[in-house]
Parts: structure tokens; C-alpha cells; sequence
């Protein structure tokens, strides 16, 4: 998910899977194996994030179908949202439907008005394998429905219809990336 630059991190930032790349559109596998290559990875993804701008990033995202994603994003009051889960599962999205502008790392310099629960909680475990809880509010309920639904092979326009999609495909054909769009 795209919104502001936020200060970096020390690993290695890795080339970004964009619209019509296979990898975003199937569901990821779950992580089997905790260890030093997951906690690499999470480190990748965080300076990929950052590299990009973004507030949130899914392993898919860089290629690598498994269950994770990593945020740095605020909620709706500006307070610091910083963190990773592992083979999350999105248990509660509830609340009021905002229509809010949604964009996406893989359909850079794209946004649309997406609609999405005000709250959201995610359930699923660190690096380490502990069990981790994590509940948002607005801005922050958004992305993290935006990462857990890239991890089930879905980008943000699976979610608009009518005008709204057909604006967003259009313009994504239209951009040096898009072709496969």
C-alpha cells in the first residue's frame, strides 16, 4: 500500500511484482519454516516498502508467494503503526464502509476510491513464531486489509466495479508497466 515516505531500514530492496504478474493473483502458501531466511525476508520487505514509499508490503508483492507482510502506516489520528505478520488471518473487519482513495505499490502512481471496514484486527505470528494481534482503525483498518487481501491473490481493484474499475484499468494500460494489465 502507497501513501508517504518513511524513513529506511538495512536490508536489500527487491524488484516490485506490478499488475498482471501471475504471483498477485494467486493465494500464498503459508510459512512452514521459521528462521533466519523468514526474518531476511522481513527485513527485505521493509526496505523494498521504504524504497517505494509505501506503508505496507506482502511477500507476493516481491515474488515470493508466502503468507507475510510488513507495515509501517498510520492511523487515522497520525499515531505509528510498525510491524510484520506472519500467515495472518484477517478475523474481524467490521464497522462503518468507507470509501476512501486506496493505491498500491504494484499500480504505482494509481489510486481509487475503495471501499473498506473502518476496523480491522489480524491475528498470526512474528518472525519468531510468537502469536501477535493486531487491530486498526481507519487508515490503518485499510491497510491492513489491503496486505491480508494480497496475500489471498486479490489487488485493491478486485474490489471496485462499474466506473471506478474500468478508470483504473484504463489508466493502468495506459502506463509502461501495464501492458499485462
Amino acid at each position: 500500500m502507497r501513501n508517504r515516505p518513511i524513513p529506511g531500514s538495512s536490508g536489500v530492496a527487491q524488484d516490485m511484482s506490478l499488475l498482471g504478474d501471475p504471483v498477485l493473483h494467486a493465494p500464498c502458501e503459508p510459512v512452514t519454516e521459521f528462521g533466519p531466511s523468514l526474518a531476511r525476508l522481513v527485513e527485505n520487505m521493509f526496505a523494498t516498502m521504504y524504497a517505494a514509499q509505501g506503508v505496507g508490503l506482502a511477500a507476493n508483492q516481491i515474488g515470493v508467494a508466502q503468507r507475510v507482510f510488513v507495515y509501517d502506516c498510520p492511523d487515522d489520528e497520525d499515531v505509528r503503526h510498525l510491524g510484520h505478520v506472519v500467515n495472518p488471518r484477517l478475523v474481524e473487519a467490521d464497522g462503518i464502509t468507507v470509501r476512501g482513495p486506496e493505491g498500491c505499490l504494484s499500480l504505482p502512481g494509481l489510486e481509487a476510491a475503495t471501499p473498506r471496514f473502518d476496523h480491522a484486527v489480524v491475528e498470526g505470528f512474528t518472525v519468531n513464531g510468537d502469536p501477535v494481534r493486531v487491530s486498526g482503525t481507519g487508515f490503518f483498518a485499510r491497510c491492513l486489509q489491503h496486505e491480508c487481501d494480497h496475500l489471498d491473490g486479490l489487488v485493491y481493484t478486485d474490489r471496485l466495479s462499474g466506473w471506478r474499475k474500468s478508470k483504473v484499468m484504463r489508466a493502468a494500460r495506459k502506463t509502461p508497466w501495464g501492458a499485462n494489465a
